[in-house]
């Protein structure tokens, strides 16, 4: 009868387990805005922490992306970053990001000549990422969500678009990609503001080739490939574009960037409801 009653109870457990698992699939909020108005933006500041830095920085990647994209206007492409290491949404001083004559006033080009910037604005956006525990931890969450509407507000005040960037989970920790994703989709819907979504990329890429490594030894910042797999969803999420050929790789081989860039296209779409 003991062993009757045990695996009664497993399997009443397994089913159990089962329904959360799967309820929690099907209850994914979906994003109120699903393109950017006013098409893709060239210029971006990308304010956050060394997800957005590791291998020598996100948008750094991004702009070769694009300009490979787009040959014809490769000068109007510019995407900077300003990030402090384990930073949250509360560390920084966006207003201060868009004073005159401070970031973006120049440049350098793929000659590393100096450009001085005619700037009728800033930024045509601001791309937003929280700490890789703060939208979900139970201290942190209001901050995540008080400071989202704040630095919006900011962006906006400044003629640009507040974007928020989805980021991904711990390697060890799995659970943690559905918990961020529907806090910056909740956030990104109360502020009327865009969200791309990294962090269900990165999850889609595990699933479909577990062999390609998107993170570093420490389990949490990005590999090359995390880092490669991130710069094509943004490109996927701004341009509503496939990124899928493009002829910039980061030097990583030519399956593993197909594999990346259908990744991004294919999380993309189904993120937005394509």
């Amino acid at each position: 009868m003991r062993t009757f009653v045990t695996y009664l109870v497993a399997g009443l457990l397994s089913v159990a387990m089962a329904s959360t698992s799967a309820s929690a699939q099907s209850s994914q909020i979906k994003p109120k805005v699903t393109k950017l108005q006013g098409g893709e933006p060239k210029t971006s500041i990308y304010i956050g922490n060394s997800f957005f830095y590791f291998n020598n920085g996100l948008p750094g990647h991004l702009t070769l992306m694009q300009k490979a994209a787009n040959p014809a206007e490769k000068n109007a492409y510019r995407n900077t970053m300003t990030t402090i290491g384990g930073s949250g949404f509360d560390w920084h001083d966006v207003a201060s990001y868009f004073r005159p004559d401070a970031i973006g006033r120049y440049s350098f080009d793929e000659n590393n000549v100096v450009v001085f910037n005619k700037l009728d604005k800033l930024f045509d956006a601001a791309i937003l990422m929280d700490c890789s525990q703060c939208p979900i931890h139970p201290q942190l969450q209001p901050i995540f969500e008080s400071f989202a509407k704040k630095h919006a507000e900011t962006v906006r005040a400044n003629r640009a678009m507040p974007i928020f960037f989805m980021s991904w989970a711990y390697q060890d920790k799995p659970e943690m990609t559905q918990q961020l994703a529907d806090q910056y989709t909740r956030v990104g819907n109360a502020n009327d503001a865009f969200v791309i979504p990294a962090g269900l990329a990165f999850a889609n890429s595990i699933a479909k080739r577990p062999d390609v490594n998107l993170y570093q030894p420490d389990k949490r910042h990005p590999s090359l490939a995390g880092t490669y797999l991130a710069t094509a969803t943004v490109y996927a999420a701004l341009t509503n574009k496939s990124p899928v050929g493009n002829a910039y790789s980061a030097g990583l081989d030519a399956a593993t960037v197909a594999h990346l860039q259908t990744v991004a296209w294919e999380t993309v779409r189904a993120y937005y409801g394509e």
